[in-house]
């Protein structure tokens, strides 16, 4: 395969799949790539090796997230100093100050106090789709459950938790035809999230409760209180993270237990091994397959001069399938050990946030659906999201039986 053939910017080539042959080459032959811009963009450097990923992802002051965003696509300047007031978009100190405030809602005591009310909620969503026998995975299971926490964790009452659904899909699935959603109604979701946002903030400074938009309609960052866009911005950042990322993740372990029906088998004999297999469903399928930062000053990387100012592109997706660390990727293998993927962003600031919240949904959701549903089978074929950024799944058309 010649290096000129890839095309990282073409969302087409993702819509059949992650191109894990083009990665393979890039690791092989370039793994620190330029990769021009087709649309006249600057271009960017394309990082596929796990240890330049962890490298990068590990140093916020000379790879920032802030100086460009963390979007492949360059921002116009009011957009850029909007999304800057997004956590995702910041570096320390000023970083480190803003996750303070959410980890309030992420604590593994938190965590542990959610644990009855999630398995409660997953067998209430199982329990709902199992006479019929039949199911679309994603939209009737796989999204329920991530919307159904996040939306407790905000203080979202359940009955608009569907709106969250609705705003993030049109936000994040804006380049896929089904969606049919252009630039400007993906900008009026997000008009219609900042919205809600907003009443909801105005309704817990009145009524406070234990939910993190409570906490943050109060809290305040040296000496000052969060302005109503800074609320907004958490709210949609956790939003789409909050139910997008592991709506997908548990979409791919499904999929991937299907595909391999000898690991789907140990399993179902093994249900110790379940911890080990949603890190191999981490590993194997990363949610977010990459993440751009801004070169904060002339620098080398391996022997690669890299300048000031040049976007450096980090691809997960490609590290958790890099052969220098991983026997065998190409192979989904729930007994591998070790597997220190990167599906969470390899460590560093931007670790990600609900990763012990994803952890817990995705076991609670594996733990009820093998316990209760004895015969899976795929019913049609799985139609996945039109996008380089996020690894997702639209639909998975899924058959099954129910115990007892």
């Amino acid at each position: 395969m010649s290096l000129d053939t890839i095309d990282l910017t073409n969302q087409d080539a993702f819509v059949n799949g992650v191109p894990h042959e083009w990665f393979a080459t890039l690791r092989r032959e370039a793994p620190i790539f330029w990769h021009p811009e087709p649309d006249g963009g600057p271009g960017f450097w394309c990082l596929t090796r796990y240890d330049d990923v962890v490298t990068v992802n590990r140093d916020n002051q000379t790879y920032s997230s802030a100086r460009g965003a963390v979007f492949m696509w360059d921002l116009p300047p009011d957009g850029l100093e909007q999304q800057r007031l997004m956590m995702l978009n910041m570096d320390p100190p000023m970083h480190t100050r803003y996750r303070r405030l959410v980890n309030k809602g992420f604590t593994p005591r938190m965590m542990t106090q959610l644990e009855q009310t999630a398995r409660e909620r997953t067998r209430a969503i199982l329990d709902k789709v199992a006479p019929r026998g039949e199911c679309d995975f994603v939209t009737d299971v796989a999204a329920e459950l991530p919307l159904q926490v996040i939306a407790d964790i905000l203080g979202v009452p359940q009955g608009d938790r569907h709106k969250m659904f609705d705003w993030s899909n049109r936000m994040v699935g804006s380049e896929d035809p089904e969606y049919a959603v252009s630039e400007a109604e993906a900008q009026v979701a997000s008009m219609e999230l900042f919205a809600y946002a907003a009443q909801l903030s105005e309704t817990k400074r009145a009524q406070p409760g234990a939910d993190l938009i409570s906490v943050l309609s109060d809290a305040e960052v040296d000496g000052e209180q969060l302005s109503q866009l800074e609320i907004d911005l958490f709210f949609m950042l956790l939003t789409v993270a909050g139910n997008e990322t592991t709506r997908n993740q548990i979409s791919h372990g499904l999929l991937a237990l299907l595909e391999n029906p000898d690991q789907l088998a140990l399993l179902r004999a093994r249900p110790d091994l379940l911890p080990g297999a949603i890190e191999e469903m981490l590993r194997y399928a990363s949610p977010v397959m990459h993440f751009r930062r801004t070169a904060t000053r002339d620098l080398t990387l391996g022997d690669t001069a890299i300048a000031e100012g040049d976007k450096v592109v980090i691809w997960y997706v490609s590290a958790n399938r890099d052969e220098a660390v991983f026997e065998d990727p190409m192979r989904f293998n729930i007994e591998r050990t070790p597997n220190d993927h990167v599906a969470f962003g390899g460590g560093g600031p931007h670790f990600c946030l609900g990763a012990n919240l994803a952890r817990l949904e995705i076991r609670l959701l594996f733990e009820e659906m093998l316990a209760r549903w004895p015969n899976l089978e795929l019913a049609g074929e799985p139609q996945r999201l039109r996008s380089n950024f996020i690894n997702g799944m639209k639909h998975i058309p899924l058959k099954f039986s129910t115990a007892g």
